[in-house]
């Protein structure tokens, strides 16, 4: 089996933990490729490489049984753009704090790692948002796992995002911003500015505003069988646009089209692994935080 490695600038204090993996990988068979960026936090910890190989050519991603995501869950965004429509397993180990998608503890590599080579994971299917947009941005990669937003450029006056579903007019939202988040992205930015919860099974977006000025304004849910369209306008010449962690300047001009993408994300699910119980994990659910 091939497995490939990604993350980014490990702290000091996860050596032993990537030692562990490696150790473990090599273990139970696996033949380990690694991403440059992988390979250059390896060398900066002073981690051996002579048993792993770098994935110099991206295009052999196709090639691999799984793609573990060794960060927090912004390594793992980074993960899903690397593997795009192959549909490669992913895997997220956690380095980081919260860890809505990477789920797997340092003291549970070993285990983690075991049930890969046994095939004792279940997959579950996580909806991506595509942007359709003239002229292109994004370098080729139009979709994300969270959200796509629009948002105004630093401190620069409201923007005024008028939207359609569809084609019909739903409404001008006059504020900083608009996400479009993806049930997975739910518990992200989009919680942040007041939207709901939603489970990663739903067949939903939310239509999240980013500070109104009108407070009767609320968050919405769509099906994600729609095709959301946006025309901005505002003081300023620039916006801001971004899929995920990635984002990039663009003017009124641009046509901006957001809809389900053909193809998804599969996160690996260790059996022990419950949406509901990280929620009340990572969230404090059932806390008096009196006390």
């Amino acid at each position: 089996m091939k497995a490939t490695l990604h993350g980014i600038n490990f702290e000091p204090e996860f050596k032993p933990s990537i030692q562990k993996l490696l150790q473990v990988l090599e273990r139970v068979g696996f033949e380990v490729f690694v991403t440059s960026a992988f390979f250059k936090s390896l060398q900066k910890l002073g981690i051996p490489s002579a048993s792993i190989s770098l994935l110099s050519d991206k295009t052999r991603i196709s090639e691999m049984d799984v793609v573990i995501s060794v960060g927090g869950d912004g390594t793992l965004l980074d993960a899903v753009c690397l593997v795009g429509p192959h549909e490669i397993p992913i895997m997220g180990i956690n380095t980081g704090r919260l860890g809505f998608l990477a789920t797997i503890a340092k003291d549970d590599i070993e285990g983690a790692i075991h049930t890969l080579a046994n095939k004792e994971y279940s997959l579950e299917d996580r909806t991506l948002v595509h942007l359709d947009s003239k002229p292109e941005l994004f370098d080729g990669l139009p979709f994300g796992l969270n959200e796509f937003t629009i948002h105004k450029r630093d401190t620069s006056s409201m923007i005024t995002v008028h939207t359609y579903i569809d084609g019909e007019y739903v409404n001008s939202y006059w504020a900083d911003g608009l996400i479009i988040s993806t049930p997975t992205g739910s518990t992200g930015y989009s919680l942040s500015c007041g939207g709901p919860l939603i489970s990663p099974s739903a067949k939903n977006f939310v239509i999240t505003p980013v500070s109104p000025h009108n407070l009767n304004v609320r968050p919405m849910v769509v099906s994600d069988d729609s095709e959301i369209s946006f025309k901005i306008e505002g003081r300023s010449e620039k916006f801001l646009v971004s899929l995920d962690s990635r984002s990039t300047p663009i003017d009124a001009s641009v046509e901006l089209k957001i809809k389900k993408e053909r193809f998804v994300a599969k996160l690996v699910k260790c059996h022990k692994y419950s949406f509901f119980d990280t929620l009340r994990q990572k969230l404090n659910w059932g806390f008096d935080m009196r006390n």
